[in-house]
């Protein structure tokens, strides 16, 4: 092969090694979050259906928490600051969300549990953080989370001292929410 040959193979595999990256580094949010919703990695909840549980012999407080990111004018608070809950056991808890201004918004909860341990034991059935939620201007919605703590919980050493844990969540506007608020204050809202 002559030295021109080669050049152009090596630069051939390194566009095609470079392109190969550039595809991974995207491919890595998704499948990381896919990862974390699957083993409950750093904090995150994972889904679950609750059939077939069997009941635990632990009781903990699960603590409830709300917030919403900067920019985004929405009241977010649980309906209770918490509950005891045994291991195995369904349980259902509310969140109230008010949009306070004066135009549509579209908004995304994000979910997370601490200590980051716990949450390959939280599972959830049904949440409110699984789609994006609009409210229009002054509206309220009451948003349920059904969940329960994994009976294996128990028997997992790092788990062992635990007495408590925290369901937090935080509401951040969809991407193109600024787009929207744009739209809706010239009177032009086609959310």
């Amino acid at each position: 092969m002559t030295k021109s040959g080669r050049n152009k193979q090596v630069a051939s595999i390194s566009v095609g090694v470079f392109c190969l990256m550039l595809g991974l580094s995207y491919a890595a949010v998704p499948f990381y979050r896919m990862f974390c919703a699957a083993t409950g990695f750093a904090g995150t909840l994972r889904t679950a259906s609750g059939e077939n549980l069997q009941k635990g012999h632990r009781v903990l407080q699960v603590r409830f928490d709300a917030n919403v990111a900067p920019g985004l004018d929405w009241t977010f608070t649980p309906e209770t600051n918490f509950m005891d809950v045994p291991t195995g056991q369904v349980e259902t808890v509310y969140y109230k969300v008010t949009n306070n201004s004066d135009h549509r918004v579209r908004a995304r909860a994000q979910d997370n549990v601490i200590p980051d341990q716990a949450g390959q034991f939280f599972a959830k059935i049904k949440c409110f953080c699984d789609s994006e939620a609009t409210l229009a201007a002054g509206q309220t919605m009451e948003l349920p989370v059904v969940f329960y703590l994994d009976p294996k919980l128990d028997k997992d050493e790092t788990m062992a001292h635990i007495q408590s844990l925290t369901l937090s969540y935080t509401y951040f506007a969809a991407k193109d929410a600024a787009v929207a608020v744009g739209a809706a204050a010239k009177g032009k809202d086609k959310l």
